[in-house]
């Protein structure tokens, strides 16, 4: 049963006079349910809840933290069919991703639970010397934490995705702002979150849910005192403005902003001696995986003009033609594809790869390709720009040093993928290698960008306008490095210190004493 109210920690609320509605996208039609939009006093009453919840979880141990992440992806799975559902009618996305989505959502939870049972990613340090201070340092939650839901997954990086399940690994409670194209997944999302937090034991006002068809919801939250740090998966206009907003505070807080990436692709020319063909027809699928609608999808090849080269764009055009065009997120989304593609197709210097030539349904994508020499590209930013959808741009350079000058002049991006299939060529090569390294917070080799492991070791960041800071990742375990301080202890007795640094070690954990990992008391 969707209410469409606010989830104010437990409480519901409704107080505010606009409402609105989400879209079934492949149907092009409302759907019933109706969404009030959370009040300044809403924002307000879920800060303030958040603060005071905040001096109970973040003393609360880790294991259960661990119990509590546990059971919001058991609660979320219970949901089954019926969130699946509802899921797909907001979104267009199909049942199987819905259920993909969903269970690496769980997972994700589950991955942060072993984390805080393990509970060495505390880091806690350690320098004890005769004749010095006895300093010991230690990892510590920030505060409240405020969540923008992301547009194109509405589990992953929505309600319950990383920054959220990372947020409650760290210790801090978190306000998610809706997003408007999913608001009715994500309030079976955050009943699934409530419900668990109140079967574990949880303060009120460790989770709340916001709904907002506008910015002014954002605005508040990141502007308000009691929050401490935001996360954020969207476009570089909104997320430099949330930044900018954040930076103009009387207490400027930090905003981890996911945002624009056209994800380069570096064919070297042993990749197409023998493989020309399955890479086109493995890049024509990476496009359009999602309707393109992927941060990592791969909007740019770049390669040296030869036959090899000639044969692979060649066949990449063919390909994806053959492929059948698929139904975008939102209306405005579509929107923003045909107004963007335009931009681009307005530009000179270009030839067209590829099209769907296919009669569309409404608000489905038809995917495109465009070409460019390398001096046209180095001249023309307009062609480095992230189109949200399935369009790529293949960039065909003179030579090797056409290649690398161009490389080093792209933006940073989430990812850079090398294709290769001589080992010695990589050493002859190398500089490009390194330039796109620079450049990209993950290097893939002979893959394809689409698809983000959640794993420990997983970077899903990089250099600015990837995001607004590329020393963090939003996947992955270390996402949680996000939303903590160190904070160190000097000459403090031992009875008063938290059980991370105490001298006999009580939860076992490995810890950095003197230089030395162990796991050993002291």
């Amino acid at each position: 049963m969707i209410t469409g109210k606010n989830y104010i920690g437990e409480e519901l609320s409704a107080t505010g006079s606009v409402i609105y509605k989400t879209i079934d996208p492949e149907a092009n039609t409302e759907n019933e349910f109706v969404f009030y939009e959370a009040t300044k006093e809403e924002v307000n009453k879920a800060a303030d809840k958040a603060s005071k919840a905040f001096e109970v979880y973040k003393n609360k141990s880790a294991n259960e933290k661990a119990r509590f992440l546990e059971a919001i992806a058991s609660e979320i799975e219970a949901l089954g069919k019926e969130l699946t559902n509802i899921y797909s009618k907001e979104s267009a996305l199909p049942e199987g991703r819905a259920k993909g989505e969903c269970a690496r959502t769980s997972s994700q939870l589950r991955s942060f639970s072993e984390m805080l049972k393990e509970g060495s990613w505390v880091e806690t340090i350690i320098s004890k010397a005769e004749g010095k201070p006895d300093i010991r340092r230690i990892l510590t939650p920030l505060g409240p934490i405020a969540v923008f839901g992301a547009s194109n997954f509405p589990f992953a990086f929505s309600t319950a995705g990383g920054d959220t399940a990372s947020a409650l690994a760290a210790g801090c409670p978190v306000i998610v702002k809706s997003h408007p194209l999913h608001a009715g997944t994500g309030e079976m999302v955050s009943r699934a979150i409530l419900k668990a937090a109140k079967e574990t034991g949880m303060p009120d006002g460790v989770f709340s849910n916001l709904n907002s068809s506008g910015i002014e919801v954002g605005q508040w939250l990141v502007k308000h005192s009691k929050i401490k740090a935001v996360g954020f998966t969207g476009s570089i206009k909104a997320g430099t403005a949330l930044c900018k907003l954040a930076a103009e505070r009387e207490e400027p807080i930090p905003v981890y902003a996911e945002m624009g990436s056209v994800n380069p692709v570096v064919i070297l020319p042993s990749a197409l001696k023998n493989n020309a063909e399955e890479w086109a027809e493995k890049y024509a699928g990476s496009i359009t995986a999602g309707t393109g609608q992927f941060c990592t999808n791969p909007g740019l090849i770049l390669g040296i003009k030869g036959e090899g080269f000639d044969r692979f764009v060649r066949v990449l055009g063919e390909s994806l033609e053959k492929i059948e065009p698929t139904c975008m997120l939102h209306p405005n989304i579509k929107k923003q594809y045909e107004t963007s593609t335009l931009e681009l197709l307005s530009q000179k210097g270009f030839t067209k790869v590829g099209a769907s030539s296919k009669e569309i349904k409404v608000n489905y994508a038809r995917q495109q390709i465009i070409a460019v020499d390398g001096e046209t590209f180095l001249k023309n930013k307009n062609f480095h720009k992230e189109v949200f959808g399935p369009f790529s741009v293949v960039v065909k350079c003179n030579d090797k040093k056409q290649l690398l000058e161009n490389i080093r002049n792209l933006e940073g991006q989430l990812t850079g993928t090398i294709l290769n299939s001589e080992e010695k060529e990589l050493q002859d090569f190398a500089e490009i290698i390194d330039a796109l390294k620079s450049r990209v917070g993950r290097l893939i080799f002979n893959g394809v960008p689409t698809g983000v492991e959640v794993c420990a070791a997983m970077t899903h960041g990089g250099p600015f306008p990837a995001t607004s800071d590329s020393k963090f990742t939003s996947v992955g375990l270390t996402a949680v490095k996000r939303w903590v301080r160190p904070v160190s202890y000097q000459d403090w007795p031992n009875s008063i210190l938290p059980k991370e640094l105490k001298n006999e070690n009580p939860l076992g954990i490995s810890r950095n004493v003197n230089g030395k990992i162990t796991k050993d008391s002291l």
